[in-house]
């Protein structure tokens, strides 16, 4: 093993160790990152909060491309970088996990207390009567209100969105909320232009200002939603250690930095660490 991977080792297996993931720690999984080598750049301008909700014809466009998407997303399982985090956390290892990605796959892994930053595309909410619902419910409805509707998917991005040509969902139909009946129905995540629930934003700022050391894993830390915790730590002088294939732009904050296959590093990583008697 590499010198930098003996120091990752050493800095984990002291423990209170708080985790922030990224796309990248779900690509093995079969969902393509934004940014890093197995994904590609957005082909279109992302949905924001200010366009979904007054544009009805965005809003079709958005459904039905998400309607495709999640299907991709829905099916994805955890993959040895998620069993991973959640074999360091039974060990006692870590502090917490704070997750910007919106596939659920950390809690489906078995890792507890995830903080989701961004929220989950697993489940829906009405933002007119607050009725939250599950997503596999919408899909069955959208798929009946749309018999036979299927185009040919070229790229779904980590946010269950997909690249489609407008031509394609031509005819879209949306549904309503199903307890109100007319509610405009948002999935449960955080749009561009929308913010992460301020009491959400300080729950991670309390985990990472008490941890020892601060692990991420699969991010390129491009958007501040992300980076902020990596400032946040390094402002306190607390251990900030990045395993990423690819440069990120908390690289310049790190202690300690991997390039590495996310589901080998991770695996060796508790092997090593979680077979060791926890701190005291």
């Amino acid at each position: 093993m590499s010198e930098a991977f003996e120091a990752l080792t050493r800095l984990v297996a002291a423990g209170d160790v708080v985790v922030l993931s990224g796309a990248g720690l779900s690509t093995e999984s079969g969902i393509p990152d934004y940014r890093g080598p197995s994904g590609a750049a957005r082909r279109h301008t992302p949905m924001t909060y200010q366009v979904f909700t007054r544009d009805p014809l965005a809003r079709r466009r958005y459904w039905a491309r998400s309607h495709l998407g999640w299907q991709t997303i829905a099916r994805a399982a955890p993959n040895d970088g998620h069993r991973a985090v959640a074999r360091l956390q039974d060990a006692g290892l870590l502090g917490g996990i704070i997750t910007q990605n919106v596939d659920g796959l950390h809690t489906a892994a078995g890792a507890t207390g995830v903080i989701e930053l961004h929220g989950r595309l697993d489940e829906v909410t009405c933002l007119d009567c607050g009725n939250a619902t599950g997503r596999e419910e919408l899909h069955r409805r959208l798929s009946e209100a749309n018999p036979g509707f299927d185009a040919q998917v070229a790229h779904v991005n980590p946010d269950g969105d997909v690249d489609l040509p407008d031509e394609a969902v031509t005819g879209f139909r949306i549904v309503d909320c199903g307890l109100c009946g007319t509610g405009m129905l948002k999935p449960d995540v955080v749009f561009f232009g929308e913010t992460v629930p301020a009491p959400r934003v300080a729950d991670c700022f309390a985990l990472v200002e008490r941890a020892r050391a601060l692990l991420v894993l699969g991010s390129s830390l491009t958007v501040m939603s992300g980076r902020r915790f990596v400032l946040r730590a390094a402002r306190h002088g607390i251990p900030v250690a990045i395993v990423n294939q690819g440069v990120t732009r908390g690289d310049g904050y790190a202690t300690l930095r991997l390039d590495a296959p996310l589901g080998a590093t991770l695996s060796a990583l508790a092997d090593r660490c979680a077979a060791a008697p926890a701190p005291v």
